[in-house]
């Protein structure tokens, strides 16, 4: 019984150190993502394509 609460422990700290860097991955990944879409695409909000 102490081994799966250790090993659920020990999944859960690796979860942890884990999170942070799928989240700046994630950020990485949206803001490129918008500035191509913004090279390609400039002031798409103020100038629409007709």
């Amino acid at each position: 019984m102490t081994q799966s609460k250790e090993a659920q422990k020990s999944y859960f700290v690796g979860y942890l150190s884990l999170a942070p860097v799928l989240a700046v991955l994630a950020v990485s990944i949206a803001f490129s993502i918008w500035a191509i879409f913004n090279f390609i695409f400039p002031d798409l909000l103020f100038h629409p394509l007709p």
